[in-house]
């Protein structure tokens, strides 16, 4: 299985030379961007996590990206943690929400608090992939076992034949699922 990825996007490399110490010793692969621009073509080619979205950067500013973000199929599903230097603005907070954020969180921030908020959406991005290999599985083995009975249904070799076939494919998706 693959290591879970988060990206950081902050146009201040200093914040994002700050997010890494924070998050440093978890398993995690931190991708750091410095705008909304960059952000979005990782996003092309790569899964994440989590988003740790800087709220104000110039030019595509981080609503405009979180915005980007939620109206792609592929990506939709990303939490984004927006995280602002700015004093706590209820009409921003409110901004972020609307664009998709799970959270909204002011500087200075807990370190520990943003740790354990990267954790939960790891933890939650480990499992929904484990789930999608064992969905897989299910029908790599749903696949096997209707082949198996089509072979016994084909008969026409001999019932020993046909259930020899059925037990040779039925040994390959075993094999192929282990």
């Amino acid at each position: 299985m693959s290591t879970a990825r988060v990206l950081a996007v902050d146009d201040r490399r200093e914040n994002l030379v700050a997010l890494a110490a924070i998050l440093e010793g978890m398993p995690i692969e931190l991708v750091s961007v410095t705008s909304g621009e960059d952000a979005l073509k990782r996003l092309l080619s790569e899964d994440y996590a989590v988003i740790l979205l800087d709220a104000h950067m110039p030019g595509m500013d981080g609503f405009e990206t979180a915005g980007h973000v939620k109206q792609r199929e592929r990506t939709r599903h990303i939490p984004i943690l927006f995280l602002t230097a700015a004093d706590y603005d209820p009409h921003l907070a409110f901004r972020g929400y609307q664009a998709g954020a799970v959270d909204y969180i002011t500087k200075p921030f807990d370190p520990w608090v943003l740790r354990s908020k990267v954790a939960v959406f790891v933890d939650l991005w480990t499992l929904q992939t484990e789930l999608a290999a064992q969905a897989s599985q299910v029908g790599q083995l749903r696949a096997a076992i209707d082949d198996a009975l089509a072979a016994l249904d084909t008969a026409g070799d001999g019932p020993a034949t046909a259930v020899e076939r059925a037990r040779g494919r039925l040994e390959q998706a075993r094999s192929s699922v282990s």
